[in-house]
């Protein structure tokens, strides 16, 4: 649970310094227009900290680690900040009016389409694991 909670912290934190990386960039580089680094703070704030003080306060009520938890949660965070790094690559280039040859536009596509994926099925996956320690809870 205190692992869980680190976690949010650590994630706050990340979703802090990328609204102000997001605010300070675009105003030194005066873009006033829409850009992938917009997107990081939220998804680290939801992504990252809401998720990790939910399942803070889901171990606590329903006791303990869960098994299996652990491996889908490194592959969950992995894909958060994969895809998170993208956005920040992609809102870099986009601020400084930097234009991408197509393969690098493809290749930052690609990984961050395969992160969202691999964010996605571990989300699933540990809402599986959440709902079977909830079943169990209730038979004991």
């Amino acid at each position: 649970m205190k692992k869980y909670m680190n976690c949010a912290i650590v994630y706050a934190v990340l979703a802090l310094a990328g609204g102000v990386f997001f605010r300070e960039f675009t105003k030194i580089n005066g873009f006033d227009g829409t850009t992938a680094l917009g997107v990081i703070h939220p998804h680290y704030m939801i992504l990252g900290v809401l998720f990790f003080l939910a399942l803070t306060i889901f171990t606590r009520v329903f006791g303990g680690e869960k098994k299996g938890l652990n491996k889908v949660l490194i592959g969950y965070q992995v894909g958060l900040n994969a895809a998170v790094v993208m956005m920040l690559v992609r809102g870099v280039f986009e601020v400084l009016g930097t234009a991408l040859p197509s393969g690098a536009d493809a290749a930052i596509s690609g990984i961050a389409g395969l992160s969202h994926i691999v964010l996605g099925v571990c989300l699933v996956w540990t809402l599986v694991i959440l709902k079977k320690s909830v079943a169990a809870a209730e038979q004991a």
